[in-house]
């Protein structure tokens, strides 16, 4: 597999973080299996293959703009097949499409309705080459942005930018005590603006934080890692990194080709 990322324009760097491209080449009899991984964002797929993609046994369209995560899922699609993705910040769907964003989580919807018949993927599919298609997207989120920009409320980026900084670290009671808000409020703020509760993007980032860890080989046992992200014990670590797999750390070290970031290839047994 062929993979290559693209970073931002600056104007869009406050809603995008980078752009992704994944090509393969298989036997029209073959299929490739992806696990995708609970990561705290939102995105865009568009992907030009031979015949349908599948996430546990739903048809995908052929462009289509995914919500939040809240556990692992499985996608099926033709071995041969070219992808480009949009891996966007935490608040894109408030900030981008003025949707909120608890709407979205663990769902995905066909990007050509929500932009009600502009023909985006028509112009995807004719461009020369990656940065092409970057440039396409790129100029169709601004697009959005210039349409809808709902920024999003002082209190929540703070709580977002709390959150991610601490690796999921923080006290949910210290962060309501500095933004002299409830806790009803802060919940409702964050899942409208973000699409999931902030206790439970905590734990995503925190859960991403030992995946990290696990990926560039920094600890000698998985005691370590446990210790280090602040889990209750060894096994509280695993029980969490399977919920957001579907694989314990040593099954993922085992079976995961990790091309693109959170979106892994499964290695078939």
């Amino acid at each position: 597999m062929k993979y290559h990322q693209i970073q931002p324009p600056p104007h869009l760097r406050d809603y995008v973080r980078y752009y992704w491209a994944l090509e393969s080449s298989g036997r029209p009899d073959e299929q490739a299996h992806f696990v995708t991984i609970a990561d705290g964002s939102p995105g865009i797929i568009f992907q030009q293959s031979p015949g349908a993609s599948f996430q546990e046994g739903k048809e995908l369209a052929s462009i289509f703009l995914y919500g939040q995560s809240t556990a692992h899922t499985r996608i099926v699609s033709p071995a041969t097949f070219s992808t480009i993705g949009v891996y966007f910040c935490p608040h894109a769907l408030k900030s981008i499409f003025g949707m909120d964003s608890k709407e979205l989580t663990d769902d995905c919807l066909d990007l050509d309705l929500l932009l009600n018949g502009r023909r985006l993927m028509e112009r995807l599919e004719s461009a020369a080459d990656v940065e092409a298609k970057a440039n396409i997207l790129s100029e169709c989120l601004w697009e959005q942005i210039c349409r809808n920009d709902h920024a999003l409320q002082s209190a929540t980026r703070y709580a977002l930018q709390r959150i991610i900084r601490s690796q999921g670290g923080v006290s949910m009671k210290d962060l309501r005590l500095e933004l002299q808000v409830s806790e009803r409020t802060l919940e409702r703020r964050f899942q409208e603006g973000i699409g999931l509760s902030p206790m439970l993007f905590a734990r995503i980032c925190r859960f991403q934080a030992s995946l990290n860890q696990l990926r560039n080989h920094s600890y000698d046992k998985l005691s370590d890692i446990a210790f280090e992200q602040e889990y209750a014990d060894q096994s509280h670590f695993i029980r969490n990194f399977k919920e957001f797999t579907g694989l314990t750390p040593f099954q993922f070290r085992k079976s995961i080709q990790e091309t693109v970031e959170n979106f892994p290839v499964l290695v078939q047994s």
